[in-house]
């Protein structure tokens, strides 16, 4: 006896972006985290506006609901898209009345969902609580075994495949040293808004980066108050990555507590999560430990030798990551140095050690550690700012581009913080650009974007032979 396949929430927890957004507390990504108490809000009094989904992958869709706040739309379309450009109308209506519509009966398949408001009840925007899909096709981005092929051409993760350590070197599969450089996300718990497909896009093709850090918080709002949200909203960014050919940091980004080992059960349970699925992937790195503080170097190595075995049961040749003592600062900001690393390795292969600086507040004393230690193990800078240790106040642009001409000789790659709209000066964009954008050019790029932007796009260097 036939019997039809169940019908599934395929959008809870993946990336969303909508027209406009109110204020940055009410982004796009509140109407698919499950949450009633939270919601995205349009910019006021103005038509049409628009909220979307990427379910991850072509999805068979059979119902729509969608849970309005008092700021309900009297007119509306729900459409459906393959590649997010080209949209079909699958229903429509202009007798809306509020509360909570079930639109069943669908017979619709996209990737993309969104949700178009032609006209609104009051003088306000358009608000949604949530925004629920519901199909038959796959309710997270796909398995690695049913995973579109690697991009090919030109991109930098189809150019330099998977990766490994070499000596003190990252190299690429034709064994010869190369430099990634890109940007690291803000906390994806507060600006997922800005990571989407044209943010990505921009990132990929206006910027010419190679690589995309997603920083996942654990504490703050973050993973811990609820995996299942972070750990899909993670696939669908590498996914989304992996599509422009960008290699993908997935960063476990622990803070405070600042003892990795407080969140190592989560650690083991997020990061099996991650390799089960893109495992058959060349472009993803896994940094276990975002910026280990208060504690000493050996409890950050024990960590590590026990988080390591963990991924590489699943994913036994990505590169891994791992953070360094007083904020990765390779134990600087506490009064050691880099020695107590070199001198006390991790007892596993493949690995790289992070260093995070911010020119405003880190001189030559870290510069020149930097330095050293990327002479006796491998290094990579998966975060720093041109401005001080905050985040915010004033530019050090010639301290930074020290930093950078280090880096590029001694080909140590690089993650800018950070891809968002944050006040702060060391967020790129302007306030108030993600959702809408633009993300290309320079227009709503504070001088810190500015900067960093034109060093991303310089020609990289990848040698094949």
């Amino acid at each position: 006896m036939n019997t039809a396949p169940s019908e599934t929430l395929l959008s809870r927890g993946k990336p969303a972006t909508a027209s406009s957004v109110e204020d940055a507390t009410l982004p796009a990504g509140n109407a698919v985290d499950g949450s009633t108490t939270t919601r995205w809000a349009s910019a006021a009094g103005v038509d049409p506006q628009w909220l979307r989904v990427d379910l991850g992958a072509p999805s068979a869709i059979t119902r729509v609901e969608l849970n309005w706040e008092a700021a309900y739309a009297t007119g509306y379309r729900i459409e459906v898209s393959a590649d997010g450009s080209a949209w079909t109308s699958v229903f429509s209506t202009t007798t809306g009345n509020g509360g909570t519509d079930s639109i069943a009966g669908l017979s619709a398949s996209g990737r993309y969902v969104r949700v178009y408001g032609t006209a609104r009840a009051t003088q306000w925007g358009y608000s949604l609580w949530e925004f629920d899909v519901y199909g038959t096709g796959p309710s997270v981005p796909p398995s690695p075994s049913a995973s579109p092929s690697p991009p090919t051409g030109t991109t930098p993760a189809a150019i330099n495949g998977q990766l490994r350590v070499c000596g003190v070197k990252l190299c690429n599969k034709y064994n010869q040293p190369i430099q990634l450089r890109g940007m690291s996300t803000h906390g994806i718990q507060w600006y997922p808004q800005c990571v989407n497909d044209a943010s990505l896009n921009a990132l990929a093709t206006d910027w010419n980066a190679d690589v995309l850090r997603v920083s996942m918080y654990i504490q703050e709002d973050g993973y811990e108050t609820n995996p299942q949200l972070f750990t899909d909203r993670v696939h669908g960014y590498i996914e989304q990555a992996t599509a422009r050919g960008m290699y993908v940091i997935v960063d476990w980004h622990m803070l405070d507590p600042g003892d990795p080992n407080y969140n190592l059960a989560r650690a083991r349970t997020f990061f099996t999560a991650i390799a089960q699925r893109h495992a058959a992937k060349t472009n993803i790195l896994y940094e276990v430990a975002n910026e280990p503080n208060g504690v000493g170097w050996p409890a950050i190595k024990s960590y590590a030798e026990q988080i390591i075995p963990t991924i590489r049961a699943v994913d036994s040749d990505a590169v891994v990551l791992v953070g360094t003592r007083a904020w990765s600062s390779l134990g600087l900001s506490d009064g050691a140095s880099e020695t107590e690393v070199i001198n006390n390795k991790v007892n596993a292969t493949n690995i790289i050690y992070t260093f995070h600086f911010y020119a405003a507040s880190h001189g030559s004393s870290y510069l020149n550690a930097l330095s050293r230690a990327a002479d006796q193990i491998p290094m990579f800078v998966t975060e720093f700012g041109t401005q001080e240790a905050s985040g915010d106040g004033p530019n050090n642009f010639t301290q930074a581009q020290a930093y950078l001409d280090l880096m590029a000789a001694k080909k140590i790659s690089w993650t800018n913080w950070n891809f968002s709209d944050d006040f702060r000066t060391g967020a790129v964009f302007t306030t108030g650009t993600c959702g809408a954008g633009p993300y290309t050019g320079t227009s709503r790029l504070k001088a810190a974007g500015v900067w960093v932007r034109d060093r991303i796009r310089t020609a990289d260097n990848f040698p094949t032979g």
